[in-house]
């Protein structure tokens, strides 16, 4: 199956990130989100890191402006789905959120389109078998953030037919990522090492061994990271790594337990960037 178009559904930090490199691999793309808020905040995200991008000179003026041609914003999910082939829903990590929206795609998009979870950890045979296509649902793990990391996983559930990993596969290299095709299983790879790393990281905080950004640097510079676990944290809020733990912790065992913390700081509200605070500090960051 070609995938000419796709509907990208939730604005946040990680589905804006998909939505422009699906447009500046050449993908028709709309995306769409329940907060008319979020979705004109993701419009000029990505009208501001195009133009970024020329400036530097990593983006010539033809490819900015194609891209902006491509991408489209849907009032609603009925419009967004409407001749999508593929679907990749990037709503939060929450179970019941993820539920609804696979029952909603079902219902509105095509029969022929395949629809992808972007998930850390959710079990994609669960969300499938809310629908009539399960053999058509798969899963596409990407990691923060979606422009600088290569990697991407491709999760295939119990129900998930070789024709939608393919198409999967295919869409990813076009993104510009290396896919690597898994069987379902909590945390996947990337999630259930980087909860680990995440946690480790916060016991060395908290036990004085070093500063935040030296634990950072220690990863960058000494293990070749292409982020910190704080950053990485931060980037992706520090509410979903929490989430992600406690689902860890409750399939996979008591070495998954979510730092205190971690914990701590979820309930001051330091979420991260998209809080301006998180374990570091982003003044100039616009709360939501």
């Amino acid at each position: 199956m070609e995938v000419k178009t796709i509907a990208v559904i939730g604005a946040g930090t990680l589905g804006r990130g998909i939505a422009q490199a699906a447009a500046l691999a050449g993908y028709r793309t709309i995306l769409e989100d329940l907060l008319p808020s979020s979705l004109r905040r993701a419009e000029s995200e990505i009208r501001t890191e195009l133009e970024q991008e020329f400036e530097q000179g990593t983006l010539g003026a033809t490819e900015r402006t194609a891209a902006l041609g491509r991408l489209h914003y849907a009032d609603g999910i009925d419009e967004a789905v409407a001749e999508a082939d593929m679907v990749m829903e990037a709503v939060p990590e929450e179970i019941d959120s993820k539920l609804e929206i696979f029952t909603t795609l079902d219902k509105m998009a095509p029969p022929r389109t395949i629809i992808a979870s972007v998930t850390a950890s959710l079990s994609l045979t669960e969300l499938a078998g809310m629908t009539y296509r399960a053999r058509r649902c798969v899963g596409m793990h990407f990691t923060h953030p979606v422009s600088g990391m290569k990697l991407l996983e491709v999760i295939r559930g119990l129900e998930t037919d070789d024709e939608s990993v393919a198409a999967a596969v295919t869409v990813a290299r076009r993104l510009g990522k290396e896919p690597i095709v898994v069987r379902e299983s909590a945390g996947y790879i990337t999630a259930r090492v980087q909860a680990l790393i995440g946690n480790e990281a916060f016991a060395l905080l908290q036990e004085g061994v070093a500063s935040a950004a030296d634990i950072d640097k220690a990863f960058t510079l000494g293990l070749k990271h292409a982020t910190g676990p704080f950053s990485q944290m931060d980037q992706e809020g520090l509410d979903n790594r929490l989430h992600l733990l406690e689902r860890l912790h409750q399939t996979l065992g008591e070495k998954f337990r979510p730092h205190p913390l971690l914990v701590q700081y979820v309930k001051a509200g330091r979420l991260g960037k998209k809080s301006g605070k998180g374990i570091f500090e982003y003044p100039d960051e616009p709360r939501r």
